[in-house]
C-alpha cells in the first residue's frame, strides 16, 4: 500500500482521515503545516496537541512544519492588500494552493511518500480526458469544492481525499467509535489568523500603509448621503452596521477605493448576470480558447447555490460568466467557480471590479 502524508488540522476531519487510510492499510504519517509564530499563548498551539493527540491513538509518526513565511506571503499580506484595494478575498482558496498542498508535496520526496491525503469533503476524480478533477461531496451542505478549485493537475494527482462520500454526522461516529478525542470537537467557522472576526483591526495591525479613513456614502448618482468610517469595514451586500438611517433598506453596492466612496442602493441593484472573472484555473477541461463558450453551473460565493451559466473566454486569463438568472452580490475579490453537471469542478477564476 500506499505511504501517506496526512495534513492535520487538529480537528475530527482529519483526524478520521487518517484512521481511515490507516485502517485500509496505508503506510500513515501526520503533518501540521505551522502557519503562525507564537507569542506568548496562543489558542492555535492547541492543534498541534490534538494532532499530536490522535497520532499518538493510531499509532502513526507525527511531524511539524513550519511554513510561516510561505503563509505570510501567500495569505496574510494579500488579504490585507486586498482590502485596501476595496476588494472582500478568500484568503482560504489562496492558503490551500500555496501553502497547504505546496508545503505538503515538497514532503513527499523528504519522507518517500507516494499521496497527501486532506479532511476535506469533496473527492477526486480522474476524467476520461486524463484530467483531474475535484468533485462536489454528496453530502451538499459540507462541499469544499469551492475552496479546492484552484488546485492545480500536479497537486490533485498526487492527492487523496477519503472523506467525499461521508457527513459529517457519519465522521464524528466514526471518531467515537475509534476512540479519537476529537470526537466532539466544534468547527473553527472564522478565518484562523482572525479568529474574532475582526477584520478591519487585523489590517490596521498588520500593514504600514496608510489606510484609507472617513469618507462619503453616495448613492449610484453619487449624491452624498452621509459619513463613513472606511472601506475596510464594509463589503459588497452589506445591510448591517452602516450607521447610516435612511428610512428604506439600503445596501453596499460598490467600493471606490480612488475616491474613498462607498456607494449605496437597494437590493435590486445588487443583481447581476455577467461578471467577470481573472485569475484562472482550469480542472476537468484544459481551458477555452478565445471565443469559446461552454454552458456550467456556477457560484459567486461559497454558499452561493450553483445556477445555470455560460462561460466565454474573452481574453488572455479573462473570461466572462454569463447567468441565465440575475444572481446577488458578485463581489471582486471573491472567487466564482463553475462545475460540470455531475458535480466536477470544471474551474474558476477571481470576480474582477467592474
Amino acid at each position: 500500500m500506499s505511504k501517506v502524508l496526512v495534513g492535520m488540522s487538529g480537528g475530527v476531519d482529519s483526524a478520521v482521515t487518517a484512521y481511515l487510510l490507516k485502517a485500509a492499510g496505508h503506510d500513515v504519517t501526520g503533518v501540521t503545516l505551522r502557519m503562525w509564530q507564537s507569542t506568548g499563548k496562543d489558542s492555535r498551539c492547541c492543534e498541534i496537541s490534538d494532532a499530536e493527540a490522535v497520532c499518538g491513538i493510531l499509532g502513526i509518526p507525527y511531524n511539524v512544519q513550519n511554513v510561516f513565511p510561505a503563509f505570510c506571503n501567500h495569505v496574510t499580506r494579500p488579504f490585507v492588500e486586498s482590502y485596501l484595494a476595496g476588494e472582500t478575498p478568500n484568503p482560504c482558496i489562496e492558503c490551500n494552493r500555496y501553502v497547504k498542498w505546496d508545503g505538503m508535496l515538497s514532503l513527499l520526496s523528504l519522507m518517500q511518500a507516494d499521496y497527501v491525503a486532506t479532511g476535506h469533503y469533496a473527492s477526486i476524480l480522474q476524467l476520461e480526458n486524463g484530467r483531474y478533477t475535484v468533485k462536489a461531496a454528496e453530502a451538499a451542505e459540507k462541499d469544499q469544492t469551492y475552496m479546492l478549485y484552484l488546485l492545480t493537475q500536479e497537486q490533485l494527482s498526487r492527492t487523496l481525499m477519503p472523506l467525499g462520500k461521508l457527513s459529517k454526522a457519519e465522521v464524528r461516529e466514526i471518531a467515537r467509535v475509534a476512540g479519537l478525542p476529537v470526537a466532539e470537537k466544534k468547527e473553527s467557522q472564522d478565518i484562523c489568523f482572525v479568529p474574532d472576526g475582526n477584520y478591519a483591526d487585523y489590517i490596521e495591525e498588520n500593514t504600514e500603509k496608510e489606510i484609507p479613513g472617513e469618507g462619503n456614502f453616495v448613492d449610484e448618482d453619487g449624491n452624498v448621503l452621509g459619513r463613513h468610517k472606511g472601506l475596510i469595514h464594509y463589503t459588497i451586500g452589506q445591510r448591517k452596521g452602516l450607521g447610516i438611517a435612511m428610512g428604506h433598506p439600503v445596501f453596499v453596492k460598490e467600493l471606490r477605493p480612488d475616491t474613498n466612496e462607498v456607494v449605496l442602493s437597494d437590493e435590486d441593484a445588487l443583481f447581476t448576470r455577467e461578471v467577470m472573472l481573472g485569475g484562472l484555473n482550469f480542472q476537468a477541461i484544459p481551458g477555452l480558447n478565445e471565443g469559446e463558450s461552454l454552458r456550467v453551473i456556477a457560484k459567486v460565493r461559497y454558499h452561493h447555490k450553483a445556477e445555470a451559466a455560460e462561460i466565454v473566454k474573452t481574453g488572455e486569463d479573462r473570461l466572462l460568466l454569463r447567468f441565465d438568472s440575475p444572481v446577488r452580490a458578485a463581489t471582486p475579490g471573491q472567487s466564482a467557480v463553475f462545475y460540470d453537471e455531475d458535480g466536477c469542478v470544471v474551474g474558476g477564476g477571481k470576480i474582477l471590479r467592474g
